[in-house]
Parts: structure tokens; C-alpha cells; sequence
């Protein structure tokens, strides 16, 4: 217990704490269970060093005041687009400011087109030339910290994860409260969680493409693949099934990257109709994005398509397995969930075709042909 407090005393609980006054969904308790095993104070003791022998802590500041009207976000704790479209969400709250983005290559084109960062950048030598009042920092990893050392060493800057390092949490919605911190609070609780939710933009060079698809004017669009197994849906041929021996004028549209390429073409195989068009792999995430946003709705797993449908403002109905949809979903994502404790193909076809008659009902565009 001593050591507990011990370790406190320097600072381990901002590994865990929320540095907002307001809840959100996270695993904190199971966090905290397994802290003393898995040593998260270690990560925190070096990032605090590394800050120091930095000559960055000194530079911290806690509030973004008015006259921060030249920003640049750091933005390289994200390792997936899904991800950087959770962390980069609150955004919103910075309209008016001019707001310039470094993050890595991967992920830079999902904000090309955007309505609030000015400018992309995803080498350090692209940012020497330009000046800055403040910058913001995802986290205070030794990665974000040491490109903020060497692309703006003496700027002053504010952490969005700062020490936070452990615990799974909403990550839309901690972006959302942290920048509604950072502001001042200038919403409430109550008006955070009802706006918070990913935004995309998409230029015409994408439309462009999307519109040379063909694509016809109503379908519903179902995400194949994924990176982990126990996410990834190894059923939806027998969806597929069900939901056109229900309707046979229902378009379907594959959507999906590399790793969906075999399962489209098995299920093109099995389904040679006309109603059924695969998109899969032939796209840009953007592109992908547009085709989302034209569907009626869309079906899927937990990952990165996902979070493009929430960030377009398609309905989803939306796989999950070990995080609950409390965890990714906002209250502003109109989402028809079914979750596993353990994995996302225990959940039965007959599950989801009642949930996407619940949906069709309610998004009130007759998709289930009734």
C-alpha cells in the first residue's frame, strides 16, 4: 500500500485519471487490477524524463486561450486510420483558428480535403518554415516528443493523452472533453456527448471516382475483412443469403481493402446477381468513405470502415467482440450493435438479420423489402 502511494505521489495516477472533470466509458478498473503486472508506472517515470531532458516540461501549458490562433497538432500515437479519426475528432471545436496537421504518411490523406487543418505535413522539414503560437501534442510518448523537440523546441504546447497510458476508454469522446478542457469548458457535458462523433471530408477528386462506379441509387453496404480474426465475420455469405431470399431487388455493395479480397470473390461467386457489386480493394479508404456515405446503411465489424461510416454519418449495424459498443460509439451515431464477450463470428446470422430489420425501421428507407 505504501508503495502504491509511493508511486502515486509521483504522478503514476495521470496514467489513469481523466484530466476532465466528466466520465466516460473506459476499463479503468480492469487497468488498475492489472497495473502492478504489467508496470505502466515504468512508461510513466521515462516520459516524464524524457520531457525533462527535453527541456519540454517547462513548456506545457494547460489551456488553450484566445490569442492561440496558429496551431500545429502532432498527431503520431495513432496507429490506424480508425484511430486517428477517433483521436483528431474534436478538431470541430478548433473552427476558427488556423490549424495545421503533422501525422504520419498512412494516415495524412484522410485530412486533405479537410474543413479545419490547413495544411498537412508529414515531414519534419516541411514544418521548419512556418511559425506557430501553440502546439498541440497527442500524447507524450517519446516519439510525439522528440519530432515536437526538433520541428518547434521552444513553442509552448498542450498534451491531448499527455500521460494517460493504460486503461481502454472512448477515444472520441475523451478527444471531445480534453479539447472542451482545454478551451475553458465552453459546452457542457451534456452538449459534448451529443455532438462528439469522427468528421471526414471528401474532395471531388474522390466523388469523381465514386461516381464512375456505377453504383445504383439505393444499396446497402457490408464491410468485409479485418486485422483480427476475432473480428472479422467469417458469415456474411449466409447474411447475404437471408437478406437477399428476403428481397431479391436489394443492391448490395462490398466494401473492404487487401485483406477482403479472397472472401469477395468468394462471395461473388456465390451470388452472380446483378444486385451485388464488389468494391473491395479497388478504392482508396476515401473513395471507400464516399461509397459508405452513399449507402442507406452499413453492416460491419469493429475497425476502421466503421469509424469512415460514423464519420460520413452513415447508419451502422456494427459488429463488436471483447469492447463493448459503449466503448467506440457515441450518442450522436445512429448504430444498431451486437456484441460478443470473446468474438465477433459467435454472434448467429439470425441475430443480425432481426437487428437489420430493426434498423430498416427505424432509418425508415424500407431495406428489409417489407
Amino acid at each position: 500500500m505504501k508503495s502504491r502511494i509511493g508511486i502515486e505521489m509521483l504522478g503514476f495516477e495521470k496514467t489513469y485519471r481523466f484530466p476532465f472533470k466528466y466520465d466516460i466509458p473506459n476499463y479503468t478498473s480492469v487497468f488498475l487490477e492489472e497495473s502492478f503486472i504489467t508496470k505502466p508506472w515504468i512508461k510513466f517515470i521515462k516520459r516524464y524524463i524524457y520531457l525533462t531532458i527535453k527541456r519540454q516540461k517547462a513548456l506545457e501549458i494547460h489551456q488553450i486561450m484566445p490569442n492561440h490562433r496558429n496551431i500545429l497538432w502532432i498527431n503520431l500515437a495513432a496507429p490506424s486510420l480508425g484511430d486517428s479519426l477517433m483521436d483528431l475528432s474534436s478538431r470541430v471545436l478548433l473552427e476558427g483558428k488556423k490549424v495545421d496537421l503533422f501525422t504520419d504518411k498512412k494516415n495524412s490523406s484522410l485530412y486533405l480535403d479537410d474543413y479545419i487543418f490547413s495544411r498537412i505535413f508529414t515531414r519534419k522539414a516541411e514544418v521548419v518554415q512556418h511559425k506557430y503560437d501553440l502546439v498541440i501534442v497527442d500524447s507524450f510518448s517519446t516519439r510525439s516528443i522528440n519530432i515536437k523537440t526538433k520541428i518547434l523546441p521552444l513553442n509552448p504546447f498542450v498534451g491531448m493523452f499527455g500521460y494517460y497510458n493504460g486503461p481502454e476508454v472512448n477515444r472520441v469522446l475523451f478527444s471531445f472533453h480534453r479539447m472542451n478542457q482545454l478551451l475553458g469548458y465552453v459546452k457542457s457535458e451534456t452538449e459534448i456527448n451529443k455532438v462528439a462523433r469522427p468528421s471526414m471530408a471528401i474532395g471531388i477528386d474522390n466523388l469523381i471516382s465514386v461516381e464512375e462506379s456505377k453504383l445504383p441509387s439505393s444499396y446497402i453496404a457490408i464491410a468485409l475483412g479485418g486485422e483480427w480474426a476475432y473480428r472479422t465475420y467469417n458469415k456474411w455469405g449466409e447474411v447475404i443469403d437471408k437478406l437477399t431470399k428476403k428481397n431479391d431487388k436489394l443492391n448490395l455493395v462490398l466494401v473492404g481493402s487487401d485483406n477482403a479480397k479472397e472472401s469477395a470473390k468468394t462471395l461473388i461467386e456465390a451470388f452472380p446477381q446483378d444486385n451485388i457489386f464488389n468494391c473491395v480493394a479497388k478504392l482508396t479508404f476515401n473513395q471507400t468513405a464516399q461509397i459508405i456515405k452513399g449507402a442507406n446503411i452499413l453492416l460491419c465489424c469493429d475497425g476502421g470502415l466503421m469509424h469512415a461510416a460514423n464519420a460520413v454519418n452513415t447508419p451502422i449495424l456494427p459488429l463488436f467482440a471483447r469492447l463493448t459498443p459503449l466503448m467506440q460509439l457515441t450518442d450522436s451515431i445512429q448504430a444498431f450493435p451486437l456484441f460478443d464477450a470473446t468474438d465477433v463470428n459467435n454472434i448467429l446470422v439470425e441475430e443480425i438479420i432481426v437487428k437489420f430489420i430493426e434498423a430498416s425501421k427505424s432509418v425508415n428507407n424500407h431495406l428489409s423489402g417489407e
